[in-house]
């Protein structure tokens, strides 16, 4: 890299990594992972630069590369039947393209906010409503009173319906 390249990535580096850290760590519980995902995207930006690829908005560029960085470390740790199990709820992918865009962008912000639970929470959220096991079921597995179950799933209700309550209103009311 030139010495203007060096210059010029260095200098959005400073400027951006405060705002890219705190959206990175609204949205990823663990702080190496978010560390990760941090030095992916100015990694990108470096090999972008050393390509020279143009990129006219770098904010805007560099948040939507953090925000693919992300969705990629949650369907790593997803389990695999996370899709079925809410295959109903989703617009038909055969609906058309738009349709294909709004379950894409719906099932990346329904990862993300699972993904932000507390463990206990989401452990037991995917259990009973991904994989449709019974609370009784959960409970002998785990050694969890069924109350207690029932609690953590409760809980986990209401974080993600305020945690989604947004793109709901933005899908239903347009």
């Amino acid at each position: 890299m030139t010495r203007e390249q060096d210059d010029r990535i260095t200098g959005i580096v400073g400027r951006e990594q405060s705002r890219l850290w705190n959206f990175i760590r609204r949205r990823v519980p663990d702080a190496r992972d978010a560390e990760d995902v941090l030095q992916d995207v100015f990694s990108r930006l470096v090999e972008a630069n050393r390509l020279l690829m143009p990129i006219d908005h770098v904010t805007g560029w560099l948040f939507r590369v953090a925000r693919n960085r992300i969705t990629d470390l949650f369907r790593r740790k997803t389990p695999e039947s996370f899709e079925e199990g809410v295959e109903d709820l989703l617009p038909s992918p055969d609906a058309g393209p738009d349709a294909l865009y709004v379950r894409g962008l719906l099932l990346e912000e329904l990862e993300l906010a699972i993904a932000e639970l507390p463990a206990e929470q989401r452990e037991v959220f995917i259990a009973h409503e991904l994989d449709g096991r019974s609370f009784k079921e959960i409970a002998g597995e785990t050694g969890v009173n069924v109350n207690t179950l029932l609690s953590r799933k409760r809980y986990a209700v209401l974080q993600l319906r305020e945690r989604l309550q947004d793109i709901y209103d933005e899908f239903t009311h347009t």
